[in-house]
């Protein structure tokens, strides 16, 4: 059955990669690209927690009902990004506004789906990370549900867990933990710190895979029964820029995130980070990592459509 399951998103894959192109709206609005990047450049700027937002934008909408922007519907407390699993997802003002500046110039014609990847891609290049070219020809979903979101990955869970996430949707051990180096840059919020720092396990214990020269820092800027809405680097060591440091980190006990840090307990993932700590490859994998992704479950022609705004069907 898993063999058929594989075959299947292979073959889904496939299809979105033969319906996708760079450059689709190169005669139908050839500045759609420079647009978005001008909005996410003058976002960056002004706020530097932009790129990271934008980052997790892209993956929080693939990994839930493919890239179709379903994501930045609001259509209630019911609306997919009400749900658990999205908890701090933001950016959504930034596609809001490329979205009106591209729909001045080109009605009708690109998608608020692409708009996320492209922003994706933008701010990706501007932390210094690798600059490729996105796939564009999404359109945008006409399904938003917090239900839908309820298998979004999770800081609490064992590597096993994860990697099953990812294998249904078509993305291998090697992929979540390219795509998990997304936490070289950007930001954590201490609610997510209280149970690996106070109550690991269901004990009044920290994690002990946490380097104890580590311990006290983590306790000092997350402290027991303090602002969980204080926000700590996800990489402590260079945050302000991408590269592999996150692996290192992992390596050394020094992963913020629970979730991290159980990559080297696994057997399957620790050959892995590894890799990737050692080695110089991670910019380039992590941007076709990333044009994978922006291939899930993605709508074309009836399935979807193009959104008048980005936070409403139409």
């Amino acid at each position: 059955m898993n063999s058929i399951i594989l075959v299947f998103l292979l073959l889904f894959v496939s299809q979105a990669q033969a319906q996708l192109q760079v450059g689709f709206y190169s005669q139908t609005c050839a500045n759609a690209e420079s647009i978005v990047k001008s909005v996410v450049t003058e976002a960056t700027l002004s706020n530097p927690r932009a790129p990271p937002i934008l980052l997790r934008l892209h993956f929080h909408d693939c990994f839930v009902e493919g890239c179709d922007a379903s994501i930045l519907i609001e259509n209630g407390p019911e609306s997919e990004n009400k749900a658990a699993g999205h908890l701090g997802i933001g950016g959504f003002e930034y596609i809001a506004k490329a979205k009106q500046l591209i729909e001045n110039e080109c009605p009708g014609v690109v998608s608020c789906a692409d708009i996320v990847a492209i922003a994706a891609r933008d701010v990706v290049a501007l932390v210094g990370g690798p600059v490729y070219e996105v796939e564009t020809g999404r359109r945008d979903g006409r399904v938003s549900d917090s239900k839908l979101a309820v298998f979004m990955p999770r800081v609490d869970e064992s590597a096993a867990s994860l990697r099953s996430k990812f294998e249904k949707k078509g993305l291998s051990n090697e992929e979540l933990i390219i795509l998990s180096g997304a936490h070289t840059i950007g930001t954590a919020a201490c609610f997510f710190m209280q149970k690996r720092l106070y109550r690991y396990n269901a004990t009044n214990e920290s994690d002990p895979e946490i380097n104890p020269c580590f311990l006290p820092e983590l306790k000092r800027l997350c402290p027991k029964n303090g602002d969980e809405n204080v926000r700590i680097a996800m990489d402590p060591v260079t945050g302000d820029r991408f590269d592999n440091q996150p692996y290192q980190n992992i390596k050394n006990g020094y992963a913020v995130l629970a979730s991290d840090a159980r990559f080297y307990d696994d057997g399957l993932t620790k050959p892995v980070v590894d890799f990737y700590a050692n080695g110089s490859r991670f910019g380039q994998d992590f941007a076709n990592a990333l044009v994978k992704l922006g291939r899930i479950g993605v709508k074309f022609g009836a399935s979807g459509e193009i959104r008048r705004i980005c936070n409403a069907f139409n």
